[in-house]
């Protein structure tokens, strides 16, 4: 998928309130960011934004971190914040393998991951981000009953993502190849963009926790 560059994207972020510039060095320090002891929470891929804008609206007393690598669509999540002031939300633009230079260990209580990208080809399996290297990462950030949670539509990154996480050492609490038509992990869903669109081609989506 080509993304269309916005102009003025790159300034516009770096101007904002949400955005936190040169995040490497809050590493270790994000609850003065937040301004209180609260749990941290991180969506990495948070594309437009529609994920984790609803779940800072919804869950005043969480904080959360929304990383994006492109700034033409993280600008997008600035825009949908413009009218509204949600102190527990800041943006990151970065590439999701640099988290353990920003987060410091055991920094962070959740980690959401929402219909990454499959990188399809067997030689770029390490950049997935369900892959055994990104786990490891995890691992050093992620507090020790901290849990991962992965959406996806795509069935060959999902199967990927359910054999390489063991390997990791890690365990799947649960797990679903039909996230809709699945009541108890349904409860509380919260919609990514990729999933309404997905849902409504009649897609399923598929979902899994991890833990330790």
């Amino acid at each position: 998928m080509r993304l269309r560059n916005v102009p003025g994207s790159r300034e516009a972020i770096a101007e904002s309130s949400m955005t936190v510039n040169e995040p490497e060095k809050r590493k270790g320090k994000w609850k003065e960011v937040f301004g209180n002891d609260n749990p941290i929470r991180i969506e990495i891929g948070m594309g437009k934004g529609n994920f984790i804008i609803k779940l800072a609206q919804d869950n005043p007393t969480v904080n959360y971190i929304g990383i994006e690598k492109y700034s033409s669509v993280l600008v997008r999540a600035l825009e949908k914040c413009a009218e509204e002031e949600l102190p527990n939300l800041k943006f990151i633009r970065m590439e999701a393998e640099y988290i353990c230079d920003v987060f410091a260990e055991n920094e962070v209580d959740r980690i959401y991951l929402n219909f990454s990208d499959p990188w399809p080809k067997d030689r770029h399996a390490k950049r997935r981000l369900t892959s055994k290297q990104f786990f490891e990462r995890y691992d050093v950030i992620l507090k020790k009953n901290g849990i991962v949670e992965f959406k996806t539509d795509n069935d060959l990154l999902f199967q990927f993502s359910l054999e390489q996480i063991p390997e990791a050492g890690w365990q799947i609490e649960n797990y679903t190849w039909d996230l809709h038509h699945d009541t108890a992990m349904f409860k509380g869903n919260v919609m990514t963009e990729y999933e309404a669109k997905f849902s409504a081609m009649g897609n399923p989506i598929h979902k899994l926790i991890a833990k330790r």
